[in-house]
């Protein structure tokens, strides 16, 4: 058991101003809540209203970095936690950005031999046509630095006009988005606790979404979307999925926790991307992947609480 008086006052940070800022204050109020109950002196903190001077100046021990989507997980407020002194949980600076990059995190995984799907980074709307020539008409658009499936936009039957505005949409004018072969089959996710060696899978947690889309309605509204874990498939199959995982994982640099997404199709698995800050709502994949490994809510909390520290 780990003592609450050992983790100090802790920062639980949510909210923030990125795309993901309800989902994070979700994530956030249940850390908090959960943190508390175990007896820890807990206190939420959020960037996107506080200034970080009440951070500095709040006597943190430790903070709990529940910040999802650029400002909180692409290596920035890392950094200031550096800055600051105050130890985190999750990734470092360095893990955190190149994570938060899809096309960056696909491109260092294939080049280590792992498996991700074909996929072209782009911010031009009249690359189009190229680009289903070289991948086919059958896409998938994502922006580059964005999370919970937000401004993802699927197409079965791609033509020109379609994926330039697709890219447009996506990209929002801002930001590049990666265009991958879209993969038809079953949709995985597997969580990982831990560091380095020591780091370790937990079961793998398989989504049965309404039309296989998992979107951003799907995840955090209703009930439709299904979830079997352990996911149905064979030993040897779920053995060979985790030794790409943890490499994966290992490969980035990730540390304390995290959650690569990964498809099947035809038996062949592909991964996706990593999410190094995972969401800790009521439909949250990672606690329902902790509690079938026997690790309740309050524990899944306080061990990644204190893995905090600094780079």
């Amino acid at each position: 058991m780990i003592d609450a008086a050992s983790l100090g006052r802790v920062a639980v940070l949510m909210g923030g101003r990125s795309s993901e800022r309800e989902v994070s204050l979700s994530s956030g109020q249940g850390v908090l809540e959960a943190l508390r109950r175990c007896g820890v002196d807990a206190r939420a903190f959020d960037p996107g209203r506080q200034s970080l001077g009440e951070l500095e100046s709040g006597g943190f021990d430790r903070a709990f970095n529940m910040l999802h989507g650029p400002g909180g997980e692409d290596g920035t407020i890392q950094g200031v936690l550096e800055w600051l002194r105050i130890p985190y949980t999750g990734s470092g600076v360095l893990a955190s950005a190149l994570a938060i990059d899809k096309d960056a995190t696909c491109r260092l995984w294939r080049g280590e031999g792992l498996p991700v799907p074909d996929g072209v980074r782009t911010n031009d709307p009249r690359e189009a046509a190229s680009l289903i020539a070289r991948l086919g008409a059958s896409l998938i658009v994502k922006p580059d630095h964005d999370g919970s499936s937000f401004g993802v936009v699927k197409l079965e039957r791609a033509d020109e006009s379609s994926l330039a505005k697709a890219i447009r949409e996506s990209c929002g004018g801002r930001d590049s988005v990666r265009v991958e072969r879209l993969i038809h089959g079953r949709e995985f996710t597997a969580a990982v606790l831990g560091e380095g060696a020591s780091a370790r899978m937990l079961p793998i947690v398989e989504i049965i979404a309404p039309g296989g889309d998992y979107n951003s309605v799907n995840k955090y509204q209703g009930s439709e979307v299904k979830y079997a874990c352990p996911a149905a498939l064979p030993e040897s199959t779920a053995q060979a999925v985790e030794r790409d995982v943890l490499r994966a994982y290992r490969v980035i640099g990730a540390r304390g926790w995290g959650r690569i997404d990964f498809m099947m199709e035809e038996g062949a698995w592909r991964l996706l991307e990593i999410n190094t800050n995972p969401g800790m709502t009521p439909h949250s994949l990672v606690p329902m992947a902790a509690r079938a490994a026997g690790i309740s809510y309050e524990e899944l909390v306080m061990q990644v609480a204190a893995a905090a520290r600094l780079d």
